[in-house]
């Protein structure tokens, strides 16, 4: 058995680096894809990707959703690609610097049981400090207190489409502006895996980052806390776990609701052979 030669890696991690407490997270850089892609493979889903290309292309178990992360030339792409396969369904996608706890919060959502009624997004919002609008047409704005970090629903000029999008953007003294992140997704999305997405973007507690291992150091504060690989590695175990549990009950959950009734009168015929 030929033994495998050490490799300097990122995917060493969480053991290669010191690492910080960085927040806010939306401004953290992307840190580890794994954060979201293992957690997809614990809930059941199959990688499809090719070893020999620099991609990811993960399947759910049914074959109705998909993940790509393939990177590309433009830092400001959009790395990662989600979307449902059935006909007439949604698609949502990812720049690369967008922050992968801020991904997990809509794609752990796809994997939980689907809560019932439709979750309201702007709430969470302007409970975290957004400021919120919405004009004569329907467009729906709401604006982080940074400036630079907004979420908007908007439509099309003939109000038949609505599309959103999330956004940091940072000025570029020329009166424009660059982005540092971005996030798109179709009006056909899941209300449910929007708000998984709106709720990991406020949320207040901090990510761990590799000191200066983010986009725009002077966006962050980061809190060294020592060598703590072995603390991340468990934390991420834990969370594969509740993926697992989380996954199976969704899916016990789907069957249940797909389940066909019992023909009329099957119950009665059942119990008399029983008695015989």
């Amino acid at each position: 058995m030929t033994a495998r030669p050490y490799i300097a890696s990122q995917a060493d991690d969480p053991w290669s680096r010191m690492w910080c407490d960085t927040t806010p997270r939306h401004l953290a850089g992307p840190g580890d894809p794994r954060h979201v892609t293992q957690a997809l493979r614990a809930a059941g889903w199959k990688n499809f990707g090719d070893p020999d290309f620099p991609h990811v292309v993960l399947a759910s178990p049914d074959h109705q959703h998909t993940l790509v992360l393939e990177p590309t030339p433009e830092t400001y792409g959009s790395w990662w690609r989600i979307s449902s396969t059935t006909w007439g369904g949604w698609h949502a996608s990812f720049g690369a610097n967008t922050p992968a706890e801020v991904i997990a919060g809509f794609t752990d959502a796809l994997v939980r049981p689907t809560p019932k009624g439709e979750p309201d997004i702007w709430p969470t919002l302007r409970a975290a400090g957004w400021a919120y609008e919405r004009d004569e047409h329907g467009t729906e704005h709401a604006r982080h207190p940074d400036g630079i970090t907004t979420l908007e629903r908007r439509g099309t000029p003939a109000g038949s489409h609505f599309d959103w999008t999330a956004e940091v953007a940072l000025p570029n003294g020329l009166g424009g502006h660059t982005r540092v992140w971005h996030a798109y997704f179709d009006d056909d999305t899941p209300r449910h895996l929007l708000a998984g997405f709106a709720a990991a973007l406020v949320d207040p507690a901090p990510v761990s980052r590799g000191r200066y291992y983010v986009p725009h150091s002077h966006l962050v504060t980061q809190v060294e806390r020592g060598a703590i690989g072995d603390q991340l590695a468990t934390a991420h175990d834990e969370r594969l776990k509740a993926i697992r549990t989380a996954a199976r009950k969704a899916r016990r959950a789907t069957a249940l609701a797909t389940r066909p009734a019992s023909a009329p009168g099957a119950e009665t015929t059942t119990a008399a052979a029983r008695s015989r």
